[in-house]
Order: C-alpha cells, then sequence, then structure tokens
C-alpha cells in the first residue's frame, strides 16, 4: 500500500483529471508515459497531448522531460489517485447499491466523477461497506490515498496446466465485459489452462465442470495473480505489469516526447 501526498487546493479541470489517470496507468508499466501513448489512452491527437502535457508540468503535476515523457509528481499522484478513488467508488455503489450490471458502470462514473464531491464518494463508500475493489477487480484507493498497487499478469501469459484466480477484467469495452461474463470469467474466478493451441490459437479453460475458448487478445485483458512458482508462457516475462489500455509494446524516442 502506497501512501501520496495531498493533492493541489484549488479544483482541477475534468480534462486534467482525465490526463491524469491516463499518466497513472501507463507509469504503471515503470516507464515514464509518452506523449503519444497519453493521446492513445485518451483517444485524442497527439498534439492536443502535448499542448496539456505542457500545461500540467507548468501546474507542477508532472516532470516533463523530452524524448523521455512525463511522470507525475506527487501532488499530480494524490491528484489522480483521487480522481481514480472516485470513479471506482461510483462505479461500485451503482453495482452494488443499485444493481447495476458490471458492463455499464464504467461509462456512468465516467459522466459522475468530475462532479462528485469527496465527501459523496465517501457517503457511497460507507454506505456498501468500504468496498477494497469495483466491480471489475480494481482496487479502489482508500481516503488516505492509500492502495494496493500490486502487479498482476494477463491470462495469456499463463502457461498450459496453470490454474490461476481472476483478480481483474480491464472495463474500456461493455460488449467485452458481457461476453466474459457469460463464459464466468469475472473476478475471484477460478480458472485453469487446459490447453494452448499452437502460432496464437485458442486457449482452452476450464472454469470450474465447463470448459471454454478465448482467444489470447482477449485473454490478454484478463488479468491474474500469477501462480506460486510463476508457471508462464514465456521465461522472462515473470512480474511483467498488466498494460493499460491503449498502450502498444514498443515506444520510439519519438513516442516519449
Amino acid at each position: 500500500m502506497t501512501p501520496a501526498r495531498s493533492a493541489p487546493a484549488s479544483p482541477l479541470t475534468a480534462p486534467v483529471e482525465d490526463y491524469l489517470k491516463a499518466i497513472y496507468e501507463l507509469e504503471r508499466s515503470g516507464n515514464a508515459a509518452g506523449t503519444n501513448e497519453i493521446a492513445a489512452a485518451l483517444r485524442i491527437a497527439p498534439a492536443s497531448a502535448s499542448g496539456m502535457v505542457r500545461r500540467l508540468a507548468d501546474q507542477g503535476l508532472i516532470v516533463h522531460t523530452r524524448y523521455r515523457g512525463a511522470r507525475l509528481t506527487d501532488a499530480g499522484r494524490a491528484a489522480a489517485l483521487r480522481t481514480i478513488r472516485r470513479h471506482r467508488v461510483i462505479e461500485a455503489y451503482l453495482a452494488r447499491a443499485l444493481d447495476y450490471p458490471w458492463d455499464r458502470v464504467h461509462d456512468e462514473a465516467e459522466r459522475l466523477e468530475h462532479a462528485a464531491s469527496d465527501e459523496l464518494v465517501n457517503r457511497m463508500a460507507a454506505a456498501i461497506g468500504e468496498p477494497a475493489t469495483d466491480p471489475h477487480g480494481a482496487p479502489i484507493p482508500a481516503r488516505d490515498g492509500s492502495m494496493d498497487e500490486r502487479r498482476l499478469v494477463s491470462l495469456d501469459d499463463i502457461a498450459e496446466g496453470a490454474e490461476v484466480r481472476v483478480q481483474r477484467v480491464e472495463d474500456d469495452d461493455p460488449g467485452r465485459l458481457r461476453y466474459l461474463g457469460g463464459l464466468g470469467i469475472r473476478p475471484g474466478a477460478r480458472v485453469q489452462v487446459a490447453l494452448r493451441a499452437p502460432f496464437g490459437g485458442p486457449i482452452t479453460l476450464r472454469i470450474g465442470r465447463v470448459r471454454q475458448q478465448i482467444g489470447p487478445d482477449l485473454a490478454r485483458h484478463v488479468l491474474v495473480t500469477p501462480p506460486a512458482a510463476l508457471a508462464l508462457k514465456h521465461a522472462g516475462t515473470a512480474r511483467r505489469p498488466a498494460r493499460a489500455p491503449g498502450r502498444r509494446r514498443g515506444r520510439s524516442a519519438d513516442d516519449r516526447d
């Protein structure tokens, strides 16, 4: 659990909070967030991202080094975690108190997270028992800014024969959530990789007594706790952090400006 310092006293705009959230997720790989990566995560033009990155640096929310990318300052990190808390508490409240399906809470929370006060969010969290995770398994930052930041691996990284527990499912595609939910692939589910077809073929999973097949690309959106022996598909992938939505596998120097 990593504590964060207090966020700036002055209110931040919704676009600024969105940028800080995106940079936080991109930084989880251990690398600075490149401008092109930020633009891809937010689905905007790189030129727009460049301008906002400069403004965030001027506000002391990030440190930006040309050709190396952006990193959050303590103030930027605290602000990002506060926004993430609002988003994930709202998701959890919608699911638990209002019985929203898990494929609809993300978009609702995106609309509400910038308007809800911290007091309202804290009351929501208290009303549903201070949940530790949102409906998709993502950890919810605590009121003091601390959060469980353990690193997970994707289901696609797990070797044939290994059994794992699903911890988190990426929430950026409602259709994908509905499909995975229909297969029984949700946070908390025990899944065994029964068979891996060669050359990027389908992965056969055993979920309880049922066998299901999914493709490797879909499996990459399912995050799991590595088995004790770290039985991973490829040598050298142990403890590789999950990629944030929109993140690409390789970056050139131009990506990191």
